[in-house]
């Protein structure tokens, strides 16, 4: 169901994505060599409950984890654990969901743990950038469309590929609302974005192809040729003459 956001709403979602805000820039110091992704868990459960906010992705459909931790060939939904420990040189997705008295958002951000290879800086600066060249010129009567055309017309020129699995969503009441947002698509087609709708963009970009696989937790998501794959989400909300983007850190 689509949800349009009340004033207080949309507070509460700001609240949440000051949270988040602040987790992202905590974790730049966090994440290097040597720690385990369950390192990374417990860090922002702690931070989560300690601001007065609840994990959105704790026993979420059954999610084991409060965050999602995806190293290297893992696109997405990779469940912390003690096993994994970070080398220099890996580079790491983590997605958290921040809940605030009922309301949510949702973000990742790709991490270089250490000094990592130029290909795996570019594939995280272009992934990056494919959700501000999707936001360019969104507002209010945009359509899902306009974003996936933006993401796809600029990634794949620069011989990298898009998860078509995975997408983006509504986003507010519950962590995933419709509509649906893939990262690719033909610009004036599908839903008309209203105003004061939530909605998170979160391209997905392969080095190689855009094949997938599910291990057997029914989770993890990996790309099937093993090259390495980087994830970048906001939480936006629709104005009438633009967007408020809610998760975004200073850099």
């Amino acid at each position: 169901m689509i949800t349009i956001k009340t004033p207080h709403q949309i507070e509460l979602m700001r609240h949440s994505g000051q949270i988040m805000k602040e987790i992202f820039v905590g974790l730049r110091s966090v994440i290097k060599a040597g720690i385990s992704t369950k390192d990374i868990d417990r860090w922002v459960y702690d931070y989560i409950i300690s601001h007065g906010c609840k994990p959105s992705f704790l026993h979420y459909m059954g999610f084991p984890a409060t965050v999602c931790t995806s190293v290297n060939d893992v696109i997405v939904h990779g469940i912390p654990d003690d096993k994994t420990i970070l080398q220099e040189g890996d580079i790491v997705s983590v997605d958290v969901g921040v809940n605030y008295k009922g309301v949510h958002t949702d973000a990742c951000r790709t991490y270089a743990v250490g000094n990592i290879s130029k290909e795996a800086q570019a594939l995280i600066d272009v992934t990056k950038q494919s959700f501000f060249e999707a936001i360019k010129g969104l507002k209010a009567g945009s359509f899902v469309g306009d974003i996936g055309a933006a993401v796809q017309n600029y990634v794949e020129p620069k011989g990298y590929s898009l998860v078509r699995e995975m997408q983006g969503h509504g986003i507010g009441l519950s962590v995933h609302e419709d509509p649906g947002i893939p990262n690719y698509g033909k610009a004036g087609t599908g839903y008309k974005l209203r105003e004061n709708m939530a909605i998170c963009i979160e391209p997905m970009v392969n080095m190689g192809l855009r094949h997938i696989s599910i291990a057997r937790d029914g989770w993890t998501c990996r790309t099937r040729d093993g090259k390495w794959a980087a994830h970048y989400e906001n939480t936006i909300l629709i104005k009438k003459d633009g967007v408020e983007i809610m998760t975004l850190e200073d850099e």
